[in-house]
This record gives C-alpha cells, sequence and structure tokens, in this order.
C-alpha cells in the first residue's frame, strides 16, 4: 500500500511523494525491475534491489486454447504451480462469450462505459481467473484443485501478482474487465492475503479495479463470509460454489458442508450486506448422478427463496482423478428449465478451454497421480 512504502521510504529520509511513484511503477505500469524505475533516485532503485524487489511469478507454460481462453501455468519462487487463466469475450449486448464471461463475475452490472461505440471494432473484454492457494484443503469431489490436497497460501503479492502479469500479457484490442477469485484454491480459507490483495488490486493508485468487477467464490466458510462482508461492506461480489440443495449430498460432494451445513450457509448469504440491485451467484456444478434430476432443482428454487441470486449452472469437468461426469445437454436443460420457471435468472456456463486443461487445478495435475475419486451415493 502506499501509506507503507511511504512509511518505510521515509525512515530512509527519501521525499514523501516517491512512496506513490514506487506504488505507481508496480501496480499501476506492473514494473517490478527496480532498475527499470527510471524516476527513482539510483541510491533507492539499488535499495529496492537489495531488498528483493522482483518478478514473483514467472511464467512457464501458455495454452491457448481454441475458443481464445488463455491458461498461464505459473512458477513461484520456491519451485512451486498455479494456474491463472485468461477469458477474452467480444463485448456486444447478448453475445454468448459475453453471457459466459459475466456468468462467470457474477456481473449484474450494465456495460455502457465499455461500449466500443457505433462503427467501432468490438472491443474485447478479459475477465481473469486467479487462484490463492498452492492445492485446496476443502477435498470437493469434482474439483480437480484439490487432489493433491493443500501445499501452501499464496502471499497477496502472489495472488495480485497474477493480475499484473496477466494485464501485460493481454493481447491488442483486449481490457481487462474484472477478476473472479475462482482458480485453485479456498479464497477465504486464506482470509488475510485474499483480503489484502482486494484492497491492492482496487486501489486508486495502482489497477483500480472497481470493486463490482470482482468476484471472490467460496465453497462455504460461514465465518469468513460475514468477515468479508464486514471489512468491504458488501461492495465484493460474492459466488457460493453450492452443488447441492441438502446436506447429505453436499456433504458427499463437498466436505465442507459438514462444518458449515446448509441451514448456517443461507443465514450466513442472507446476511450479507448486498447493494441495491446486487446479487449473489450460486454457482451449481451438475455432476451425473449425483446432484442433477429435475427433484434437485426444485429443492434448490425452494431453497434459494427470498435471498437475491442468479444461479451458474456448469456441467462437470472431467477429471483424470474422479470417476464422476457431467450430465447430457437434455439434463442439462431440464434442470434449468425447472429453475427459471421458477422465477430465478439461470445461465448454463459453457466449458471453455477445455482443449487447454483450463479446470481449475488440471495443469498442475498433468503428470500426477492423485488417488480417484468415485460417485458417491
Amino acid at each position: 500500500m502506499p501509506e507503507e512504502w511511504s512509511a518505510s521510504l521515509a525512515a530512509r529520509g527519501e521525499r514523501s511523494f516517491t512512496a506513490k511513484q514506487v506504488f505507481h511503477w508496480i501496480h499501476r505500469r506492473g514494473v517490478l525491475d527496480p532498475a527499470a524505475m527510471k524516476n527513482l533516485p539510483a541510491r533507492l532503485r539499488e535499495h529496492l534491489a537489495a531488498e528483493g524487489l522482483g518478478e514473483v511469478l514467472t511464467p512457464e507454460r501458455v495454452h491457448r486454447s481454441e475458443d481464445g481462453t488463455r491458461k498461464l501455468l505459473l512458477r513461484l519462487h520456491d519451485g512451486a504451480t498455479i494456474e491463472t487463466v485468461l477469458l477474452p469475450s467480444v463485448s456486444g449486448p447478448g453475445s454468448q462469450a459475453q453471457l459466459d464471461a459475466d456468468a462467470a463475475a457474477g456481473d449484474d452490472t450494465d456495460d455502457e462505459d465499455d461500449d466500443a461505440g457505433p462503427g467501432a471494432a468490438p472491443r474485447v473484454r478479459v475477465t481473469q481467473c486467479i487462484s490463492t492457494q498452492v492445492g485446496c484443503a476443502m477435498g470437493c469431489g469434482f474439483c480437480a484443485s484439490g487432489v493433491a490436497g493443500l501445499k501452501r497460501h499464496l502471499g497477496a503479492e502472489e495472488i495480485a501478482g497474477q493480475v499484473l502479469l496477466g494485464r501485460a500479457m493481454l493481447e491488442e484490442g483486449e481490457a481487462l474487465r474484472g477478476v473472479v477469485y475462482m482458480g485453485m484454491g479456498e479464497p477465504l480459507h486464506n482470509y488475510e492475503a485474499t483480503a489484502r490483495s482486494l484492497r491492492l488490486l482496487t486501489h486508486p493508485e495502482g489497477i483500480n479495479l472497481s470493486t463490482r468487477r470482482v468476484t471472490v467464490s467460496t465453497s462455504g466458510l460461514v465465518p469468513e463470509i460475514a468477515r468479508l462482508g464486514e471489512d468491504f461492506g458488501g461492495q465484493i461480489a460474492l459466488a457460493i460454489s453450492l452443488h447441492a440443495a441438502d446436506d447429505a449430498t453436499r456433504s458427499a460432494l463437498m466436505p465442507i458442508n459438514r462444518k458449515y451445513p446448509l441451514d448456517e450457509l443461507l443465514a450466513a448469504l442472507r446476511a450479507y450486506p448486498l447493494p441495491r440491485r446486487r446479487r449473489i451467484t450460486i454457482e451449481y456444478t451438475l455432476v451425473a448422478g449425483q446432484n442433477d434430476d429435475p427433484v434437485e432443482a426444485r429443492r434448490l428454487a425452494k431453497l434459494l427463496r427470498g435471498i437475491p441470486v442468479k444461479i451458474n449452472l456448469i456441467p462437470m469437468n472431467p477429471i483424470e482423478a474422479s470417476s464422476l461426469g457431467p450430465p447430457g445437454l437434455e439434463r442439462v436443460t431440464a434442470f434449468q428449465e425447472v429453475l427459471t420457471q421458477a422465477g430465478y435468472s439461470c445461465f448454463v456456463r459453457r466449458r471453455r478451454g477445455d482443449d487447454v486443461s483450463a479446470a481449475c487445478g488440471q495443469l498442475v495435475l498433468l503428470g500426477a497421480k492423485p488417488k480417484v475419486r468415485r460417485a458417491v451415493g
């Protein structure tokens, strides 16, 4: 934060405006090499280099999908790897690509500020999905991220650094539109670093992302949901990985439900201080034979009644570590129809980047030999 840089540099006798210059170089320009910070005094550049200021993430592989999705495998300073995904979509009212991006970001806002204008070329808007942990401790049965368990938390600089790197890799005509904390890891399990990274990404002297363009997804850590709402006044969009409408099914798919069952989770959602006209995004991964029956859709409709939500249905991305898989299109459509008829805004999120293993954790798992997870029930 600029104020932290100010205190640190003031102790060295640097002038007050220097702290803002350093913060601008890092967070506005994405420059982490002190030697390139030309408007800083040479002695300060030498000091910053000696203190270890530099890149915290190194791109190891970039996989480009036929649909335009780019998945980056990033190596950290300790050799661990994480993933971040760039999801481009051509702006335009009602375009499927844009609906997919809006669904991923939990976006309910109008987009006048994004329009290219009459006669202009369509603007390519990019949503970036970022990670908060190396691995994950939640152990959800359909997710690749947690197969190998939690290795470590990411620091705030490693979380925000993914966005700095992703922004630098944007192509001509692209603009970073939003950030979703839906990559590897459970963001609220790493609360302090997640919260600090949110402040960095939305700081007006840095990238200055609007809070309405940032979504944090959680598997349902109830105390931290309340803390997020209190710390940010409800301005950070919230997405909930729900995936079942009864405790038995949800606990089988998501062990966290045993600690925070549905009644506690739903109470936390009702208490979340949403701004007017904003909704919580409900993520529901459809797993064949587990939670995809229309009966489950009716249960879900009843469960969410009275909470301002939109629902994203996500046919499961198959992973080698699980015998679970997605239902067929007819099953997905029938599930969606029940929810739509019940009055909910309900979208089916297309799987994107299948050809580059773009589901969370899939690239990191390549070559690993995790224990196979089988269907429950």
